[in-house]
């Protein structure tokens, strides 16, 4: 019999706790605990839909190409329109329009080489997309609209189903030139969901076979192996006018009428239909694409009344990878409300001022991704500090030194020592937010002492030199988060009111703040916002005020379209500072209270630990 090693390829290994970097499914003996423990990835059991970026241009029956980072939706109505839009997985672009405007139109391929075909009013218009301009090519066979597809680009696709004058069974074949009629679907029907990246492999599901809705909505799936179509199983739920995604053997259907307006959703493994979570938006004549059914997207469509909506969610099947903290080397002086160098990383991050010990603090401290070490102090002893950049190039700007009265100062982190530089203009740092580099870094949001005291909306730009007056936030708030990657764009989230919490997300462009999504939870961040990039942000602990106020460990990841809840902070704590991505991030000190020397490491990914006994 083979040994555990010649099995596996590594030894059985002695560690008192949980073994580091050991592989999926390896044994260890834990002496600490008495156990034998093995580790696996902590993955989601279940799939879900999340918010993405709306389009620019609200519609129903649209046809869409590609998968979640990489899709296109043209056609649509109401008018009819021949607009295209890139979605690059954050946003929806303007490319170029079709040639010819329609709705109910069908389409194949990728956001680079795609076949759009059909539509309404009845036609058998075909047009190619070489990923900048649509080509008007040869055109169907059969006029048609509300058809199926399938297809990999702009040389091989499938068309079938559909309406003109009446439900329709015919297929036809796209080989790059001309299309060829093939072997018809078995049942007729139009407004059908489709699946497939191959014109040779394809999924069809649902529709109508005939009005009226409420007694021609099927369930009835068909399944294409390039020849013929097989009746497989069918869909739990008759619908018609649905989303479909992905491939013949890992499909998702969405969406759709029943006949009344639906957000469900369900998932095909090749064999059966599974129902997994709905829609958060119920609607139909929805534009889809999708690699299988754990990547999809979903946009556009009537959820009327009120009627079409522009509307885009992203869904993630089970099997995601699941974020979590770690305890990371703690800080020398525990302390609150400091600035960080916000665009460092998990493995080379600086924390400076703040309020510990019953004062104001000049400390510098270094993070290495192991341990702390104090470095050269800031000139000035302040808490309440926005600071931007990184572990070699930083900025500390305002805060609160003593009295009814703001600091103007900034000083400025050469990796070595700290200069002061020109003042902010305004009194309104205490408790605001910032973004950027030590030499482009914007500075928004406070409280000034005034008079009148109060909140305030600045924002200043700072050019490495000099500071401007630019554009307010639309919401004044202080003790607000934010980070970002320049002077030119940046994130600000949550913060007080005075009174009331925020959750007011603003969004700016180097020009201009915009609302965006909101947070899930009302609180003051404290500038515990990891990730310094606006498309991609975690929002980490915090306080609620009320009577009483409490901390909380709360943590949401911000997507670039919306907020969702992820794993906790270990400790709870608010008034924290924050570094690194939102892949390997970084969140330090802060008060539970008292203040807190904590340091915890975020990853995207994390293991759960079990024992042979469990």
């Amino acid at each position: 019999m083979a040994t555990y090693k010649e099995s596996v390829g590594t030894a059985v290994t002695n560690f008192a706790g949980d073994k580091p970097g050991v592989a999926t499914g390896e044994l260890w003996y834990d002496s600490s605990a008495f156990a034998w423990k093995y580790q696996y990835p902590n993955v989601t059991t279940a799939g879900s839909w999340s918010s993405g970026n709306n389009m620019n241009t609200t519609r129903r029956t649209l046809a869409g190409v590609g998968i979640q980072t990489a899709a296109l939706g043209m056609g649509g109505q109401s008018p009819n329109t021949g607009k295209t839009e890139s979605y690059d997985g954050t946003s929806w672009t303007e490319v170029n329009d079709m040639n010819t405007a329609r709705n109910a139109n069908a389409g194949a391929g990728t956001y680079t080489s795609a076949l759009t075909f059909g539509g309404e009013p009845n036609t058998a218009a075909t047009e190619s997309w070489n990923g900048t301009n649509w080509t008007e090519v040869n055109d169907l066979g059969t006029s048609r609209r509300l058809m199926g597809s399938a297809g990999s680009d702009n040389t091989s696709a499938l068309a079938f189903a559909g309406y003109q004058p009446a439900a329709l069974a015919v297929t036809e074949l796209w080989n790059g030139t001309n299309w060829t009629e093939v072997n018809d679907l078995n049942t007729a029907r139009f407004g059908i969901g489709s699946a497939g990246k191959l014109s040779t492999a394809a999924l069809g599901f649902g529709g109508i076979t005939a009005p009226p809705a409420s007694t021609g909505t099927q369930a009835i799936t068909e399944s294409w192996n390039g020849t013929n179509w097989t009746e497989v199983n069918d869909m739990n739920t008759a619908k018609n006018y649905l989303g479909g995604a992905g491939t013949s053997t890992s499909a998702l259907a969405f969406g759709g009428a029943e006949p009344g307006l639906t957000a469900k959703t369900e998932s095909w493994n090749g064999t059966s239909w599974t129902e997994v979570a709905d829609l958060a938006t119920a609607r139909f004549q929805v534009g889809n694409a999708g690699a299988s059914n754990t990547s999809a997207l979903a946009f556009g469509g009537e959820d009327g009344p009120p009627g079409d909506t522009n509307v885009t969610e992203e869904w993630t099947g089970a099997g995601a990878a699941i974020g979590a903290w770690s305890t990371g080397g703690s800080l020398n002086q525990a302390r609150e409300s400091g600035g960080s160098g916000n665009a460092g990383t998990q493995s080379a991050a600086l924390f400076f001022a703040g309020y510990g010990g019953g004062s104001n603090r000049t400390e510098t401290e270094n993070y290495n991704g192991t341990s702390w070490t104090e470095v050269n102090n800031i000139n000035t002893a302040r808490a309440y500090i926005a600071g931007s950049g990184n572990a070699t190039g930083a900025l500390a700007m305002g805060g609160h030194i003593s009295g009814p009265s703001n600091s103007q100062l900034v000083e400025q982190w050469n990796g070595t020592n700290w200069t002061e530089v020109n003042d902010l203009n305004g009194t309104q740092a205490q408790s605001g937010g910032a973004a950027g580099s030590s030499t482009a870094t914007i500075a928004f949001g406070g409280f000034d002492y005034g008079p009148p005291a109060d909140v305030t909306a600045k924002t200043e730009s700072w050019n490495g030199t000099n500071w401007t007056e630019v554009n307010d936030l639309n919401t004044a708030r202080l003790s607000l988060g934010g980070n970002g990657t320049s002077s030119t764009s940046a994130l600000a989230v949550g913060g007080s009111l005075n009174p009331g919490n925020s959750a007011n997300s603003e969004q700016w462009n180097g020009t201009n703040w915009t609302e965006v999504s909101d947070l899930n939870t009302a609180r003051l961040p404290y500038a515990g916002c990891v990730g310094n990039n606006t498309s991609s942000m975690l929002a980490a602990g915090g306080y609620i005020s009320g009577s009483p106020g409490y901390r909380v460990a709360n943590t949401e990841q911000w997507s670039g379209a919306s907020w969702t809840e992820v794993a906790d902070l270990s400790v709870t704590r608010s008034a924290l500072a924050a570094s690194g991505t939102t892949t390997a991030g970084l969140v330090f000190g802060g008060t539970q209270p008292p203040q807190t020397t904590a340091t915890e490491e975020w990853s995207s990914s994390s293991n759960v630990v079990k024992s042979l006994t469990d």
